[in-house]
């Protein structure tokens, strides 16, 4: 008899969303013979107990009994069983220091992680994330900085509406200024970012008329790889290049900083890919970007004045221009960034529907089944060791 557990989220701070819905657990329970799923209870979910209880979960602490764990955030070290499979964002990947303990703890239990993020076509495409929504907040969350800072308009926090739909019905009889806006990125981020541009009527326009025109209403401009970079030799942007060797480009976003209000960043970034601008090029008079929506979040990655977190409660803080200092948010001077890693939770209900949908629909069935090669790809611990892929990790997950 199969058992998926649903595990209560441990990280600080709180997490509030799911990998799977009460509705979808109900209807797994009713397409799926003989499941049981365990939902350890939570105070901080966006669904309630009750709401999985009526779906037909078993409420229990005690989640020994079940064959799959399923999270959404890193496992708390105190929270790990032994020989046990969990699904979720383990963050490892990259040699995150910040979870060595985590890896060598389920390394110590001889537990088997598969990794969200890991989860990919034969192509390479993610298979499962929230991308979607964190640009859905991510641009929301850069176009409200702006009116903050300019007193020209004003929007509301995304997690004051209780859904999406809530919040498009905010944006009836929205009225944005002559602001041009750059979206960088191709990926579901960028997705999210461009779905809300048009809910908020704001126009696409070409990179070179974006660069060379003054509109009377507000634009946008999409930027993808060949719009970002350029080979240092004159060859052709080619994205396979691109992504093995970064350091045969270089960028070319500075000339569109000169006519820019809000940058909206969904870059993917690694190491070695060039950054989008320098902190020298913030001191720069003609710079006139006053918003960063840095989705992607990485710090002093792609937009180098991210200097890190800002929370839900507090997702934007100011950099001084010339100092390169975290400031307050809005000041004459500065640049006011918003960068938030868990930007989904701000429509926790939506991104997890949207997160378990794909779930389902590519990954569980394999799961229950035993395997596949979507999830061999993804595993990066099996029974505490850890697998061909992965073994780049030796040293960083050795105890």
């Amino acid at each position: 008899m199969p058992v998926l557990g649903i595990i209560k989220e441990g990280k600080i701070p709180p997490d509030n969303r799911v990998a799977l819905t009460p509705a979808q657990c109900k209807w797994l329970l009713s397409h799926i013979p003989g499941l049981q799923i365990l939902v350890q209870p939570s105070d901080n979910r966006c669904y309630k107990d009750t709401e999985y209880m009526n779906a037909g979960c078993i409420i229990n602490h005690n989640l020994e009994s079940a064959d799959w764990i399923l999270g959404i955030k890193e496992v708390r070290t105190d929270m790990l069983l032994e020989n046990k499979t969990y699904l979720f964002f383990s963050h490892t990947c990259k040699e995150q220091p910040y979870n060595r303990k985590m890896m060598q703890a389920l390394v110590e239990k001889k537990d088997t992680v598969i990794d969200y993020e890991c989860l990919v076509h034969d192509d390479g495409q993610r298979i499962i994330g929230f991308g979607f929504f964190a640009g859905i907040v991510g641009a929301h969350n850069g176009v409200m900085a702006y009116g903050n800072r300019t007193k020209l308009f004003h929007l509301g926090r995304v997690h004051e509406s209780h859904d999406y739909r809530n919040l498009i019905r905010s944006y009836f009889g929205l009225k944005l200024p002559n602001i041009k806006i750059a979206i960088t990125g191709s990926g579901r981020v960028a997705h999210g970012l461009l779905e809300v541009m048009n809910l908020m009527d704001v126009q696409e326009v070409e990179p070179a008329d974006y660069l060379s025109r003054q509109f009377d209403y507000p634009v946008y401009v999409h930027l993808k790889g060949a719009n970002l970079y350029r080979h240092k030799e004159g060859r052709e942007y080619d994205r396979q290049l691109f992504h093995h060797h970064p350091e045969q480009f270089e960028c070319i976003f500075p000339k569109f900083s000169f006519e820019t209000d809000i940058l909206m960043n969904g870059t993917y970034w690694e190491l070695g890919v060039p950054e989008l601008f320098s902190m020298n090029d913030l001191k720069d008079p003609r710079f006139r970007i006053k918003t960063i929506a840095d989705v992607t979040d990485d710090a002093h990655g792609s937009v180098p004045c991210n200097l890190g977190d800002g929370t839900i409660e507090h997702p934007v803080y100011g950099v001084d221009k010339i100092t390169g200092e975290k400031t307050a948010p809005y000041l004459p001077g500065s640049i006011d960034v918003m960068a938030v890693g868990n930007l989904p939770n701000e429509l926790p209900r939506d991104a997890s529907h949207y997160f378990g949908e794909q779930l389902i629909k590519y990954i569980l069935n394999d799961l229950i089944a035993g395997s596949s090669k979507i999830i061999e790809r993804a595993t990066i611990l099996k029974d505490g060791e850890l697998t061909k892929s992965y073994d780049y990790l030796r040293e960083y997950a050795s105890l």
